[in-house]
């Protein structure tokens, strides 16, 4: 529904919010932005795991795998504080991008 370009650009705040209140893994982020988003935004799994990977090399993220017996080994990861830094940037920028399109969009020429 979303170009690739307005997904591309949003992904790291996406992940990052949702790994502010608790830790969690790939695939619920995957889904949980699916679902949240009303099924609006989805992300590929193989194109979501290069973003974690980008945001645990920057420090952003943490990452911890968990064994459970019987299910499959997965990597839960936790907002770090540089992370936690990060992400008030962005939704900061984010929610300012938001009311100056909205400003432009809704101006009437006088």
């Amino acid at each position: 529904m979303f170009s690739p370009e307005l997904k591309k650009g949003s992904t790291e705040m996406l992940v990052l919010s949702l790994v502010e209140t608790r830790p969690r893994h790939g695939y619920e982020i995957g889904k949980l932005i699916e679902s949240r988003s009303g099924g609006r935004i989805t992300f590929a799994l193989p194109t979501l795991y290069p973003t974690l990977l980008r945001l645990e090399n920057r420090g952003l993220i943490k990452g911890r795998w968990v064994e459970k017996p019987g299910a499959r080994d997965r990597c839960f990861y936790r907002l770090t504080a540089e992370g936690r830094r990060v992400l008030a940037e962005k939704r900061a920028t984010w929610l300012d991008f938001i009311a100056a399109v909205s400003d432009v969009m809704s101006a009437t020429d006088a």
